[in-house]
């Protein structure tokens, strides 16, 4: 594992003491023990990372170590060697989902997923070339938003406001410098965009939109999560009960009462009837940590979730009054359709879903190797 760049180094030192500031305020022990473990191996403080690993592994919520690069530097240790398999046996492999189908521009970089149940149609963020596509269910693909219209940004998340079919997206440039929510008509046309406010970094990462009227969005690098009030155009930071870290995933509950934010320790609910938000319970021996793409269906969520170190796809019940976890199942993990997913979308009772992105082979804007790319794939599986 290469040794830290000295910016790294002091951001890892201080997300360490952020982290363990916040540990005793963390329903999710493990997630936070997982990420304390990750950072203290890339400072190179071995003994640390392998202890809270330890602890984090004996929870038996998911985790599993073996093929984070974080960990480089203890491949040679055998208690990490043990640890690693244990948590291997107890996280077998799972495959439910099907190839749906492949588009062969292999250098999209595709991070946000968006699907219009009303015309059978999908809309997909490119974060390569700028641009978004639609595509339907036999593959017949095209430009929705083309390529340097518009001046966009990189695009991240992708979604349908049912109520017209107008498609917005959370946009954010390479270097982190920019941000802005767009919003485009059922053509492709440039309706409005809205740039974040502040100094940067910021990354719009996903998005909501509510009756219309509201945007929610998070921004991982700025550790925040927004309101767009879209009458005045101003974004206005939600409160919640601890600080994010790393948010990503959001959406809604069935009946739009209900805000699930996750970041990489779990999942934050607010109610938006009277802004009071709390900590989603997870329950004993599961994790909520890092949700990519986050959805609602019946009652629960199905989330692409990268927290636990591999990538796998989730589905949890939740409790009536949607506060904790009743219980979780393993919809697809370990499989050749689980290389980089990120995000998916619900159409009917299908769940489709970006099954190789290949962000390991980008890196500020620049493709590090153009012989590993491939076909993009759409994955899909029943959630009956």
């Amino acid at each position: 594992m290469p040794t830290p760049s000295s910016a790294d180094r002091s951001r890892f030192e201080a997300e360490i003491q952020k982290i363990e500031q916040l540990l005793p305020k963390i329903p999710d022990r493990g997630a936070a023990l997982y990420l304390l473990s990750r950072r203290y191996a890339q400072i190179g403080n071995l003994q640390k990372a392998l202890a809270l690993l330890k602890e984090c592994i004996s929870l038996d919520e998911g985790f599993d170590p073996s093929e984070s690069h974080a960990f480089d530097g203890l491949h040679d240790n055998a208690d990490f060697r043990n640890l690693a398999e244990r948590a291997h046996s107890l996280n077998r492999p799972v495959h439910r989902a099907h190839l749906a189908l492949k588009l062969q521009e292999k250098d999209l970089f595709p991070e946000g997923l968006a699907a219009d149940e009303e015309k059978k149609m999908f809309y997909m963020g490119s974060a390569y070339h700028r641009k978004i596509v639609q595509f339907d269910r036999k593959g017949r693909v095209r430009d929705f938003v083309p390529s340097k219209d518009h001046r966009l940004l990189p695009v991240n998340g992708v979604r349908v406001d049912w109520a017209d079919h107008t498609v917005w997206a959370a946009t954010a440039a390479d270097d982190l410098s920019d941000a802005a929510v767009v919003h485009f008509d059922i053509h492709g046309k440039l309706l409005g965009r809205v740039a974040v406010p502040g100094p940067p970094p910021h990354d719009f990462n996903d998005l909501v939109v509510y009756k219309s009227r509201y945007v929610f969005v998070t921004d991982t690098s700025a550790n925040q999560a927004y309101r767009l009030d879209l009458t005045t155009g101003r974004f206005e930071p939600i409160a919640l009960p601890r600080p994010l870290s790393y948010p990503n995933g959001i959406t809604f509950s069935k009946d739009g009462k209900q805000l699930y934010v996750a970041d990489y320790f779990g999942l934050i609910r607010l109610d938006l009837r009277n802004n009071k938000a709390e900590e989603v319970n997870p329950g004993p021996g599961n994790t909520l940590a890092g949700i990519d793409g986050l959805y609602w269906y019946q009652n629960g969520l199905v989330g692409v979730q990268y927290g636990t170190g591999s990538y796998r796809i989730m589905r949890w019940h939740l409790s009536a009054d949607g506060r904790h976890v009743t219980s979780s199942h393993v919809l697809e993990s370990q499989s050749s359709l689980t290389k980089f997913p990120t995000t998916g979308a619900i159409m009917g009772r299908e769940f489709y879903f970006i099954a190789n992105a290949g962000f390991d082979n980008l890196a500020e804007g620049k493709i590090l190797d153009r012989q590993k790319l491939e076909d993009v794939q759409i994955a899909v599986l029943s959630l009956n």
